[in-house]
């Protein structure tokens, strides 16, 4: 994402006054900009505990116009056609030590929120999108999640330690997906570097390998609209659904094979760990009815595999629809949450990645999580004591998990009065519109152009999900988010 902006009112003020009512720190305090000013430069270190690895074509995959780079990737091929993957993950615990004003804030707040407004960053961006990011051309300490991905996509072998890493190329998801899929030339940043085509392209090809057998594993296929917020400027212009492509979906499931290594790491040092899980989901006899009316059977315990196999078929099925289908199955699923795990102890699980051992920490600039499993992840490297207990670890679960759910809150609250701005000049205007819910409590329909859900407040009458209609706008309501549509013949 991209570095806070000035953006304009109203959505500024919503926005700060929704992190407020919702536990959320939109400022840093006092103590916490002069431990700031305080910092001369990026950590430094060196030593045997501290490999040299500028040398090899790191490079980083994000969105266009994030700047708070947390991971950058590199491929080698093996014999046996195996591939040495190794993600590196920044090292804020080297510059933003725990019990400090900073890092009180990034406690507090737990995570990064982005709001069509504007970013409220977890870290201060000097630190976020310079001093402990990986950005093109600068030395950086980081943690190293090495990997060796054998043929068939098992991870034959894992290793995690530190050192200095180097980014080549700092490259968007978009430019290296249409390159990628033979739409567009190399992005001049791939092709100043020699190489990096080729490390790219071998890169691709395990991050696919990975995707594969997670599927056939039971993970799940899942697809919703999520609203990108476009500014020109610091003006807000449209909201445009954020579109998966082969180039997010390398850094996906490359992330998704470290931070399970991460997981099995601690373990095998007898560390505790904060565990990001997501239970058998209890509404699962609400999964099978709706796959019921779909012409589908599902088990009647929760199976991962056969309701990836049945999302696989609806997409094929109905793309146009799936992305309600994914929302719905989302819902009924339940939300994630952070947990502590003792060593030893059964894990809980994350049943949509069908994975048994989970932990955040590919994200330490925009994730609190991440950085607690950062320090965890040093001090087993040592040889030394957790740097949190068991209770600590415990409660901090709790507090991020909340946390996340606040600052989704805050994120759906700004992003539905963006859209009720960005339309309140259309009224009278019509719109083709699908629907995505139809209850006793309402009818809704998303338009996409911009991309907004709003009431049907007029005509909704013998309308269901899936319905494809034409809409008028008739009203909105910026300060509440609310959009309200009339159904036309």
């Amino acid at each position: 994402m991209s570095s806070s902006t000035t953006p304009a009112n109203p959505l500024a003020e919503i926005a700060r006054r929704a992190m407020l009512e919702h536990g959320l720190q939109p400022d840093f305090s006092p103590a916490a900009l002069e431990q700031l000013r305080a910092i001369g430069g990026a950590a430094s270190a060196s030593g045997p505990a501290v490999r040299d690895l500028r040398s090899l074509l790191w490079c980083s995959i994000d969105n266009d116009d994030s700047r708070d780079l947390d991971q950058l990737s590199v491929a080698e091929p093996l014999s046996g056609d195996q591939v040495r993957i190794r993600v590196a993950i920044a090292d804020v615990d080297a510059t933003v030590a725990a019990g400090t004003p900073l890092d009180a804030h990034a406690r507090s707040n737990t995570t990064s929120v982005y709001t069509a407004a504007q970013i409220f960053p977890m870290l201060p961006e000097r630190l976020s999108t310079d001093l402990t990011c990986l950005a093109q051309g600068s030395e950086r300490l980081s943690l190293v999640i090495d990997m060796v991905i054998a043929a068939d996509g098992t991870i034959a072998a894992a290793d995690v330690y530190r050192a200095v890493v180097v980014n080549r190329a700092k490259l968007a998801y978009r430019s290296v997906a249409a390159w990628l899929d033979g739409q567009e030339a190399a992005p001049s940043r791939l092709a100043a570097v020699a190489g990096l085509d080729e490390q790219l392209r071998l890169q691709d090809r395990v991050a696919q390998t990975l995707k594969r057998v997670r599927h056939e594993q039971g993970a799940l296929g899942l697809t919703t609209l999520e609203a990108e917020a476009v500014h020109v400027g610091a003006s807000l212009v449209d909201l445009k659904p954020s579109e998966d492509n082969r180039a997010k979906e390398l850094i996906e499931y490359f992330m998704i094979a470290a931070n399970s290594v991460v997981a099995r790491f601690l373990e095998g040092r007898g560390s505790p760990s904060l565990r990001r899980v997501l239970h058998q989901p209890a509404r699962w006899d609400r999964i099978v009815e709706l796959a019921r009316r779909l012409g589908a059977a599902l088990p009647p315990t929760p199976d991962a595999q056969a309701l990836s196999a049945f999302l696989v078929k609806r997409q094929q099925a109905a793309p146009a629809l799936f992305p309600d289908l994914s929302l719905a199955i989302v819902k009924l699923l339940g939300a994630g949450e952070y947990v502590l795990k003792r060593p030893g102890q059964p894990s809980a699980g994350h049943f949509g990645l069908a994975l048994e051992d989970y932990a955040h920490g590919t994200a330490p600039n925009r994730r609190f999580p991440d950085v607690i499993t950062q320090r965890l992840l040093k001090a087993a490297l040592r040889g030394a004591a957790a740097p949190y207990s068991e209770e600590d670890l415990q409660a901090l679960g709790a507090h991020c998990t909340e946390q996340e759910r606040n600052a989704a809150r805050v994120e759906r609250q700004v992003r539905k009065s963006a859209a009720a701005l960005l339309l309140q000049a259309r009224l009278g205007q019509r719109f083709e519109a699908i629907v995505t819910g139809a209850t006793a409590d309402g009818t809704w329909v998303r338009i996409l152009q911009p991309l907004a859900e709003g009431k049907v407040v007029q005509g909704f009458k013998g309308l269901d999900v899936g319905d494809v209609i034409r809409v008028r706008l008739v009203h909105t309501d910026v300060q509440r988010g609310f959009i309200d549509f009339a159904r036309v013949s």
